[in-house]
């Protein structure tokens, strides 16, 4: 009786998956940091998905093999931790034909946000860099507010760029 519902079961774990590399790389863009969970939960959903179709070893392999070589990234300094365990559980997430896409698509995107962050850097004005807290008449500002005057701030002091940004379209790129 499974069996009959293993495609929609499917489905609905790529729909976790997409929803948690979008919740991910939306956490990047506010405070730089992945929270643990949500590799972990890639992970699991990874694990369940390829139980499903069948793929579980050469998934397991091939994310291995991605988590090893963005861990020796992270050691030069290239990736953070963060973005290392989302790339590994991402890469377990997504079918094992799917990962050479999958990075590309991840290098690509990553490629293509430097070069935005660099154009950035340069454009913005340095008056208005300054690190956000509390807006005019000591009223709080707003999520989206707050967030773009970060993103200034953190632009002018060269700040780490929130990969999880294109850890998550890739996987979006090669899921749907």
């Amino acid at each position: 009786m499974l069996h009959h519902w293993t495609p929609a079961i499917g489905q609905f774990l790529v729909g976790l998956v997409g929803a948690i590399l979008c919740l991910a790389a939306l956490h990047d863009v506010l405070a730089r940091t992945v929270p643990n969970w949500m590799p972990s939960t890639l992970f699991v959903l990874g694990i369940a998905e390829r139980i499903l179709d069948g793929r579980i070893v050469t998934s397991l392999l091939a994310g291995s093999l991605v988590f090893i070589v963005s861990g020796l990234c992270w050691k030069r300094g290239w990736l953070g931790g963060g973005d290392v365990k989302l790339l590994g559980a991402a890469a377990v997430a997504v079918p094992p034909v799917a990962v050479p896409p999958f990075i590309a698509a991840v290098a690509l995107v990553g490629g293509v946000l430097s070069l935005a962050y660099l154009a950035l850097s340069r454009i913005i004005p340095r008056s208005v860099l300054r690190r956000p807290t509390i807006g005019p008449m000591g009223r709080s500002v707003g999520l989206l507010s707050r967030a773009a005057r970060m993103e200034r701030w953190r632009l002018s002091r060269g700040g780490p760029l929130p990969y999880a940004i294109a850890i998550a379209s890739g996987g979006l790129f090669v899921l749907l």
